[in-house]
């Protein structure tokens, strides 16, 4: 009992001595022992308790060990990650989103802090030639042959739900993105009266809950769905299959978190949990997909309509390029979300070790459709660990039309990483429902904050685009992009990265070993590869 163990313990005993000592003997008042008390209560506490063992051999003292558990992320993000750390986004990073949403300088003194020779570093080829860009408001048109074609921005708001995010949070994104005349997805958590109470542009994502759009029992309602996706607001339709941040895992938000808002916006019952299948009930094959897609297209009138994913086994991808083919039934857009996305909280594995990384996931998906002629009819959008006019046009010259960010804007609307976003203890307001956490947030000004940085982005690739000599984002190409493999050598990305040529899968031309190995295996009427044909 007198080991340096219970120092602390002897030291609060003796302090409770002496105040219960020095109010006998000197008449004081009785309430300066209570402190003392309290503590020595504690430390009793910690030694008979049994949850945790570091107590009850360090009484007092253990606590500690908790404090500075619970403020390491903050000690680690302030006082000791270097500038360019990215973990996962680095000080650096954070910093050009704030000063661009703030409509500050950005620019920076004395040279790059980045290590130019490092293996993996990046950089834009320029030109002596440079051109002259009229303005930055860059756009495609998504759907050109549908009854309703949406002209959007190439740099959206990626998909995050009222739920995950709070009301403030969404109004903001949104006034944000009516400002600016870019796109607003609402996740999966479905289209909620802070989404329409600005008027921003709506992507409205229908994800395998139905949320918005179901029946009691969980499946779709055709009804449901027309009655909102008509709504002139909602300009395109994206069926989530899944997700970078937990590809192939469902969801749950529990019983208590389920208010009387969210409920009403994902039409569920009030104190239920509410659970989000891993898979979608409405179909099952590569086909049943493209028949869901286009049914989805002709309830909203004609909108836009596609689907997003995280690309996993390879001959699935190619099985729905097949029934493409076969069907004659195209989504007009397919957005590729990276592994690196992460605004969802997911297990730990799911997080690190499952999932295609956004290059490999979007180079799979553009060559497929080069591969099979259909590249010119679909667009493809993409979404990842996007901030920067460089992330942007980096993704465009691999295979993409237009990117979606979902963190840079969190930042904009006044995110710090602290990484509370699963603990309901979001200390900006962003990612909470605590009305009183999320009251901090004022919604004139972070939605002012939303639409400077995206003018600001988009301004920044505008001059990026003129430094290469190019006169539009669409001009992007691979071998616009230099990495360094060696701290002697560097390479194009156009002879790093592999490219079909259009018909190659047609014809049988496969290139490459991962085309000649899954092509011939993916089937149109089922996710699972033929196993007939699987004889290497």
């Amino acid at each position: 009992m007198f080991s340096r163990r219970y120092l602390a313990m002897w030291c609060a005993v003796l302090l409770l001595a002496a105040c219960v000592l020095a109010s006998a003997l000197h008449h004081l008042s009785w309430l300066c022992a209570i402190v003392p008390a309290l503590i020595v209560a504690l430390g009793i506490w910690d030694m008979t308790q049994q949850r945790h063992a570091i107590l009850r051999n360090y009484p007092l003292w253990g606590h500690l060990r908790f404090l500075f558990e619970f403020v390491r992320p903050e000690i680690r993000q302030y006082f000791v990650e270097d500038d360019t750390d990215e973990k996962p986004f680095s000080l650096v990073q954070r910093s050009v989103v704030y000063q661009r949403s703030k409509n500050t300088v950005d620019s920076r003194p004395y040279g790059t802090e980045l290590d130019v020779k490092a293996v993996g570093h990046e950089w834009i080829s320029h030109s002596l030639a440079p051109t002259k860009i009229a303005g930055s408001d860059f756009r495609v048109l998504v759907g050109a042959e549908r009854a309703q074609p949406y002209s959007i921005s190439i740099f959206n708001i990626s998909a995050m739900s009222f739920g995950a995010l709070s009301a403030n949070a969404i109004r903001a994104l949104n006034l944000g993105a009516k400002k600016g005349g870019f796109a607003h997805d609402t996740g999966e958590g479905s289209m909620s009266k802070y989404h329409r109470e600005n008027g921003g542009d709506i992507i409205w994502e229908v994800a395998s809950g139905y949320f918005g759009c179901r029946n009691d029992d969980g499946t779709f309602s055709a009804d449901k769905f027309q009655r909102l996706a008509q709504e002139p607001q909602v300009k395109m339709i994206e069926v989530k299959l899944s997700q970078g941040a937990k590809p192939g895992h469902g969801g749950m938000l529990l019983a208590a978190k389920v208010t009387p808002e969210i409920a009403e916006t994902r039409g569920i019952p009030i104190g239920k949990d509410c659970v989000s299948p891993a898979r979608h009930s409405e179909f099952s094959t590569p086909r049943g997909l493209l028949e869901f897609v286009d049914r989805l297209r002709k309830l909203s009138g004609g909108k836009p309509t596609g689907f997003k994913l995280c690309i996993g086994h390879p001959w699935e991808f190619f099985g729905i390029a097949k029934a493409m083919l076969e069907t004659g039934i195209l989504p007009d857009f397919i957005v590729v979300d990276g592994a690196e996305g992460g605004t969802g909280a997911a297990p730990i594995e799911f997080t690190d070790h499952i999932g295609t990384p956004l290059q490999e996931g979007l180079l799979l998906v553009h060559n497929t459709l080069v591969g099979i002629g259909l590249r010119d009819k679909i667009k493809i959008g993409a979404s990842s660990k996007i901030i920067t006019a460089f992330d942007i046009a980096k993704t465009l010259a691999i295979g993409a039309d237009w990117v979606n960010s979902a963190r840079g804007f969190m930042f904009a609307v006044g995110c710090i990483q602290a990484q509370k976003c699963h603990s309901d203890r979001c200390p900006t307001g962003v990612a909470t429902q605590d009305p009183a956490r999320q009251r901090a947030l004022n919604v004139p000004d972070k939605g002012e904050r939303v639409y400077y940085f995206h003018r600001n982005t988009l301004h920044a690739l505008q001059e990026i685009l003129q430094a290469a000599g190019l006169e539009s984002p669409a001009d992007l190409r691979a071998h616009h992009i230099v990495r360094r493999v060696s701290s002697y050598e560097v390479k194009l990305m156009s002879e790093l990265l592999k490219y079909l040529k259009p018909g190659d899968l047609i014809e049988g031309r496969y290139r490459y070993q991962l085309y000649e190995k899954w092509w011939p295996v993916a089937r149109s009427d089922s996710f699972a590869p033929d196993a007939e044909k699987m004889n290497w």
